[in-house]
């Protein structure tokens, strides 16, 4: 009977809507519940063709079988085979046996056809998912689950979430638009879900075929007590990407800093291999590079100036930072154009359902945040402003000469995010800071960020995405003097860049993923420019150096593969490309002598937009990790890095009036190698974390002055400066504890940084051309960073750091030549200022956990200092009575004291 053909054609119907066509035709009859179905249309002609192929088709994209009982009765189940004999892996003895009919006909409606845990091991309260059309016949022992996991909250994607299947020792990662792939026996497996700053989540899944599978998850609720989440703790083992780390901006909230400030850069630098050159320094070191040799990107546009008040303060509000990753080994080949790091910084999305806020007031800076839905669950404004009340510190300071003195900054962020449907997204970061600071009465300097980016996410398939960013980032300062003479003057710098960076990811099966795309950027550099101010008989002459422009581009692919269960390769290439621009006047030296005015012998003039020089370099790079087992691995890299920008500075010290410098005819880009070898190994289920990394960097064209140089307002600039070489080498040491009462981390580094000047001709040689310690050469350092919580209202968090004195230059004696004394110098970085060290302390008290209060709060009392050491920033020497003295100046010699009341609602 079930074989009798029939002739039958639907057009753009539902699957009920077409089973009551075949009922219509025939005298078949079909039993469902309409709620197994939705609205999706379907549309078939069929021919002379058997009832059961018919409902074959019909059925074939929807998870629900069919049974076809006598008399023309049709019984549907929701992904449930109805056998009419008993598989084979039943005894004929039991089958029967009248008594066990139920337990048999469950067993072969009800289970799965191969399960690898018993159902009575997975606790009841775990959700069960069931996927995948279930069939008689399994052409795979194995089936591909897929899906996007999103937080339940901000309906955004979640990245970098690790899905683990234990019982299997499989694990996958979601991209950067929550997009997951793993591959699964057929069975019934344990499926646990781990991110930051989201719930551990478990749920069964009992797969029977390829299958999607969509999640949504809550937000954990941190409280004080986690330094470190827990979620991050497994991806030290797993990441391929050799020298990363990954650091959820929460964390800043538990380590006491000055004057009760959050500051999530300077978390960073309590990690090894990161420095900074000391109290009231901007910029940071990372393995034994120059702090211009750092990408710092906001929202993926550049920030030329992170920090405030000489690098005291942070430049960034830390209530709108979601996450930072810092990249300081072989970092991805979409990153490119510095030598040493790359700190990616991304704001967080505002809640699209209800407003919220959160804040801080502290003695010297205030700050808020407001997340407002403007369409609800579609799209949301964030808004963040800082401002620092500093004037009275100065003013009460008992120091006669900063009486007029003053100090203040302030920033603004504002973030627009929108989801136009489920594969297209659009987000638009605009950051704003600016310092004012006057320690004489004649002089201002003014410092000024500004930058603007706009994204744009598409998914063009569950493999495939794209992202489209546009962003441009300008730094300027301009000091200002007016004095008691007529010389007044304003001095102005701007760096401008603009850029724009297409990127395609995809991601094909679980064991391969890849990334191409291209980037291009363009630079405007303004070297300075002088104007007088005043009445008008000013003797200050008017002055302004050639504008500079260059033009940086790249094209990049990556790919990561997981070539064994326990070898994974990330390999890349970079292709780089970086051409000066006129309007341009270069100067041209005789070959194989030093540049200097008697060796020059032409100059040549480029037209606006001709070509000054070009260059074009390949950066390869490429890391591997072997997992000996889920929890131990051992990592390799290599990378080549090029940057075609230059910072200049001849302080020891970075400065916010420091300019910049493109490479041109005579300036050449710097490039750098190196290589890293580590070991990762986590102990009792990621409680503990140690690792042991090493790296080698060898660099070339490295940047520096002669001694006396004078850098603003300088159109030869090329005539004061040295290209060399560099290296740097170390072994990083960590230790995590990641929960319980007591948790932080012990990050120790040994390292070494040295540069060599040599040259045949002694005016271009320093320490005669020997290899001798930069500026940031610190060989240990030492950080510290606990909390204890007392209970789930007080907890009690300190930061201690060591580091080796930096080095310097010293007066070793003098002479008289001509009635006239002069002071010799010993050579370039041959002494070190007396070791640094520092200790700070933290009591964070929080208000009720009550659910349905406001706001929720909590206060913070830390001490800075409290050991009151007398670090020094910098030595000076003065020749008093005949003798040339040392003089050191600090800034903070006492302990700093501060409270800072939180607020979140």
């Amino acid at each position: 009977m079930n074989g009798k053909e029939i002739s039958i054609s639907f057009n753009e119907v539902t699957i009920p809507q077409a089973l009551s066509i075949i009922e219509e035709r025939t005298n078949y009859r079909f039993y469902y519940l309409e709620e197994w179905f939705d609205d999706a249309l379907i549309s078939g002609n069929y021919e002379s063709r058997t009832i059961e192929t018919i409902i074959e088709d019909v059925l074939k994209k929807v998870e629900v079988n069919f049974f076809m009982f006598q008399k023309d009765m049709v019984v549907l189940t929701k992904n449930t085979i109805i056998y009419d004999s008993l598989p084979e892996v039943f005894d004929n003895s039991v089958a029967h046996d009248s008594t066990d009919t139920d337990n048999i006909v469950s067993t072969i409606t009800d289970t799965p056809i191969f399960s690898t845990k018993a159902d009575s091991d997975i606790p009841s309260r775990i959700e069960t998912f069931r996927i995948g059309k279930r069939s008689k016949v399994q052409r795979s022992d194995k089936a591909t689950l897929k899906g996007i996991i999103s937080n339940i909250t901000s309906k955004e994607p979640i990245p970098d979430l690790q899905l683990i299947v234990r019982e299997q020792n499989l694990t996958a990662l979601t991209n950067a638009n929550g997009y997951y792939e793993i591959e699964l026996p057929i069975g019934t497996h344990m499926l646990e879900m781990i991110a930051l700053g989201i719930e551990n989540t478990k749920k069964r899944i009992v797969i029977y075929n390829d299958g999607n599978l969509d999640f949504k998850l809550n937000e954990s609720i941190e409280l004080l007590d986690e330094v470190v989440v827990k979620a991050d703790a497994n991806k030290n083992v797993a990441n391929t990407t050799s020298g990363s780390e990954s650091i959820d901006a929460e964390e800043s909230k538990n380590i006491p800093l000055v004057l009760g400030e959050r500051d999530v850069l300077r978390v960073a630098t309590s990690l090894p291999g990161i420095t900074t050159a000391g109290e009231g320094s901007s910029g940071f070191n990372v393995r034994g590079g120059k702090s211009d040799q750092n990408l710092i990107l906001l929202d993926d546009a550049v920030v030329y100036n992170p920090q405030h008040f000489f690098g005291i303060f942070s430049g960034l509000n830390p209530f709108a930072i979601s996450s930072l990753d810092v990249y300081k080994g072989s970092f991805p080949a979409e990153y490119g154009g510095r030598l040493s790091s790359v700190f990616d910084i991304k704001t967080k999305n505002a809640d699209t359902q209800k407003i919220k806020a959160e804040g801080s007031i502290g003695p010297v800076t205030s700050n808020a945040l407001i997340e407002l839905p403007v369409l609800k669950e579609k799209s949301s404004l964030l808004l963040g402003g800082r401002g620092a009340y500093a004037n009275w510190i100065l003013r009460s300071l008992d120091e006669p000469s900063l009486e007029n003195s003053e100090a203040s900054f302030y920033d603004f962020l504002g973030s627009y995010s929108h989801k136009i449907n489920s594969n297209n997204n659009i987000k638009a970061t605009g950051y704003y800071s600016r310092d004012d600071f006057s320690i004489t009465s004649d002089s201002l300097f003014v410092y000024k960020n500004r930058l603007v980016s706009v994204k744009w996410d598409h998914a063009f398939n569950d493999k495939t995405t794209g992202s489209l960013v546009a962003s441009n980032s300008q730094y300027d300062f301009n000091i200002e003097f007016d004095g008691n003479s007529n010389n007044d003057f304003i001095f102005g710098y701007r760096v401008n860049e603009s850029e724009v960076k297409l990127k395609v990811n995809h991601t094909n099966k679980s064991k391969l993923t890849y990334a191409y795309g291209l980037a291009s950027k363009l630079y405007n550099i303004d070297p300075g420019n002088l104007d007088p101010i005043g009445s008008g008989n000013s003797i200050t002459e008017p002055r302004t150096i050639p504008r500079e422009r260059g033009l940086e581009s790249a094209a990049f692919l990556s790919a990561n593969i997981d070539l064994t269960k326990k070898l994974s390769l990330e390999a890349g290439i970079r292709v780089s490309h970086f051409a000066s621009l006129g309007e341009s006047t270069q100067v041209i030296f005789e070959e194989g002598q030093p540049k200097n005015q008697a060796t020059a012998i032409d100059t040549l003039s480029f037209a606006k937009n001709e070509i000054v020089e070009n260059y074009f370099n390949p950066e390869p790079r490429i890391s591997a990790r072997y997992l000996i087992n889920p929890s131990l691995s051992l990592k390799a890299g290599y990378g080549r890095t090029y940057q075609y920008i230059h910072r200049l500075s001849n302080n020891t010290t970075v400065s916010p009036i420091d300019t910049w410098k493109i490479s041109d005819l005579n300036i050449r880009p710097q490039s750098a190698d190196q290589f890293t070898l580590g070991i990762f190994k986590n102990f009792d289920d990621n409680k503990y974390e140690l690792s042991l990394e090493g790296f080698y960097k060898q660099s070339d064209n490295i940047l520096d002055f002669k001694t006396g140089a004078q850098v603003l307002l300088n159109e030869n600039i090329v005539l004061e400066t040295l290209q060399g070489e560099g290296k740097s080498y170390g072994v990083e040491f960590l230790v995590r504890k990641n929960t319980g009462k007591l948790n932080g981390w012990l990050g120790y580094t040994y390292s070494r940084s040295l540069i060599r000047f040599d040259s045949q001709f002694p005016e271009n040689q320093i320490n005669n051309g020997d290899f001798f310690p930069s500026n940031f050469d610190k060989p240990h350092d030492l950080s510290l960073v606990a909390n204890y919580k007392f209970s789930k209202r007080f907890s009690f968090s300190t930061n201690f750091t060591y580091q080796t004195g930096r080095p310097v230059t010293v007066p070793v004696g003098s002479f008289t030549f001509d009635n006239s004394e002069f002071v010799v110098f010993s050579d370039r970085n041959s002494f070190r200022i007396p070791d640094f060290y520092r200790l700070d302390i933290g009591l964070n008290i929080e208000g009720n956990h009550k659910v349905k209060k406001l706001a929720h709060s909590f206060f913070t009392i830390s001490v800075y200092n409290v050991l009151g050491r007398n670090n020094p920033f910098s030595v000076f020497f003065l020749t008093e009575d005949g003798e040339v003295r040392g003089q050191k100046t600090s800034i903070f010699t006492i302990p700093v004291p501060a409270i800072t009341y939180n607020f979140k609602f």
